[in-house]
C-alpha cells in the first residue's frame, strides 16, 4: 500500500482534450490534461505524412540502398577465377 498523503490523487478517467472537444480517456494525476497533437490528428499516424525533399537526398538514399524502382541496376559481381589460376 502506498504511504498516506505524500502521493498525488489518481484520476483514472482523466479527459484528454484537444482543439476543444475531448478525444479520449486515460488516467493521469490531473483530471484534464490539454494538448495540441495526439495521434488522431497527428500526420505521421493519419498517413498524410509527407516527406520533404528539397536536395534530392531522399531520392540519392533509395538509389544508393537499392530501395529505388525496379529500373535500378544492380552492378555484376566479378566472377571468381578459381579456374583460371596457375597450379605449380
Amino acid at each position: 500500500m502506498p504511504k498516506p498523503n505524500i502521493h498525488p490523487d489518481w484520476y483514472p478517467n482523466a479527459k484528454v482534450i484537444c482543439n476543444g472537444e475531448v478525444v479520449m480517456e486515460t488516467g493521469s494525476t490531473q483530471p484534464e490534461l490539454h494538448v495540441d497533437v495526439w495521434s488522431g490528428n497527428h500526420p505521421f499516424y493519419t498517413g498524410t505524412q509527407k516527406i520533404l525533399d528539397t536536395e534530392g537526398r531522399v531520392d540519392r538514399f533509395m538509389r544508393k540502398y537499392g530501395m529505388g524502382s525496379s529500373k535500378t541496376v544492380r552492378p555484376e559481381l566479378p566472377k571468381d577465377n578459381k579456374n583460371n589460376a596457375a597450379t605449380d
